[in-house]
């Protein structure tokens, strides 16, 4: 017989919810308020878009996201995949090793990545800019793309790879024709988190962001010191929508994968 949850946990799972995701919805609204300032309500409007993109200052700032987000990305993606692939058949202590310092920066603080990505710029005399701006992102986006593409590798016996290499393949027609479909979902998602978390740092880019390369987190963050306004709020919701539909898109990726997986057989 199946049980019934209590009626209180599925109270507090909407409670939950609301405390959440209520500051993101007010956000949302308020960007259609014609009202000047956010407390007041006035009425309907789309003029604070219009000016959003007549903004020269949020089209620059919007450049210098897509083309670190862009750039850091496809580096990330390349080098967590390689290393992925480079320590699948690691084993015992070494395997942990390896893995405890990729997911290190996973969990360590973002504060504390961007004071040490600052320190070590300082050290090597290197002047913040764009290219600082990418080297810290592709840092942290590179563990994101490892732990994605190593959980889908985890999943994968090695039954197709070992038969095509009994079938006279070599190794790199082993891997374009047979490792890299099984493992394309998972370098998409990947690459799509590492996109997603790229458009959307402010921490990190905070610490290593120079007077040209204004990313639209930090350009959000200094007009906000001067007072919220629903062109910000505007700005705001067009980076929610487009993060929630990348992080949807990844995970829609990732289990169309796992699910064309779970139907493919093996040939007898």
């Amino acid at each position: 017989m199946k049980k019934r949850s209590h009626p209180l946990l599925g109270i507090h799972s909407y409670l939950m919810l609301a405390f959440i995701y209520m500051p993101i919805l007010i956000i949302i609204i308020y960007s259609f308020n014609s009202a000047r300032l956010s407390g007041n309500w006035e009425g309907f409007t789309l003029d604070w878009y219009t000016s959003l993109f007549q903004n020269r200052h949020v089209r620059e700032a919007l450049m210098n996201s897509l083309t670190i987000a862009i750039t850091s990305t496809v580096v990330s993606t390349m080098l967590g995949t390689a290393a992925a692939l480079a320590l699948r058949d690691l084993r015992g202590k070494k395997r942990s090793g390896m893995n405890g310092l990729l997911y290190l920066p996973v969990i360590i603080p973002d504060i504390i990545m961007g004071l040490s990505l600052l320190v070590m710029f300082s050290q090597l005399n290197m002047p913040l800019g764009k290219t600082t701006v990418m080297i810290a992102h592709i840092t942290f986006s590179l563990s994101y793309v490892y732990v994605v593409v190593t959980a889908r590798l985890s999943g994968m016996g090695k039954q197709l790879e070992e038969a095509a290499q009994d079938l006279g393949a070599t190794p790199w027609q082993t891997f374009r024709h047979v490792t890299l479909p099984q493992i394309a979902p998972g370098i998409i998602s990947g690459a799509l988190i590492a996109f997603t978390l790229s458009l959307d740092d402010f921490m990190v880019s905070f610490f290593v962001a120079g007077p040209s390369s204004t990313t639209l987190p930090i350009y959000i963050y200094a007009q906000v010191k001067r007072g919220i306004s629903p062109e910000i709020n505007a700005l705001c919701t067009l980076l929610i929508l487009v993060s929630i539909t990348l992080i949807l898109l990844s995970q829609y990726i990732l289990n169309r994968g796992n699910n064309d997986k779970k139907h493919k057989t093996l040939p007898i």
